[in-house]
């Protein structure tokens, strides 16, 4: 029987040989900003994007205004075609206790 010896890579499994496991290592020519973000704990960098996304993406709602079918008199309009359809007629606009509560 032949005995083989194995030896884990110095860095952990699925690793190279020279490099480390994780982070940018020493010796990158990486900005600063690059290693300061990748030395910060992942959840600081994780929500800091998150958070700066979604005021990207809130920013364009600032001066939006409402859709037109969203208008009072749209929204009525919208009920009374659903009650004249008889639309949702257990539970819904078309109920006994909805018809009720309108009048």
């Amino acid at each position: 029987m032949v005995k083989v010896w194995y030896e884990p890579p110095p860095f952990g499994p699925r690793t190279s040989l020279s490099r480390p496991s994780y982070g940018l290592g020493k010796g990158t020519d990486a900005p600063a900003w690059v290693n300061a973000l990748a030395r910060m704990p992942k959840w600081q960098s994780i929500g800091g994007t998150v958070t700066f996304f979604s005021i990207l993406a809130w920013l364009p709602l600032l001066n939006a205004k409402l859709p037109y079918t969203m208008s009072p008199e749209y929204l009525a309009a919208q009920r009374a075609y659903m009650r004249y359809h008889n639309m949702n007629p257990i539970y819904g606009i078309s109920s006994k206790k909805a018809r009720a509560a309108d009048h």
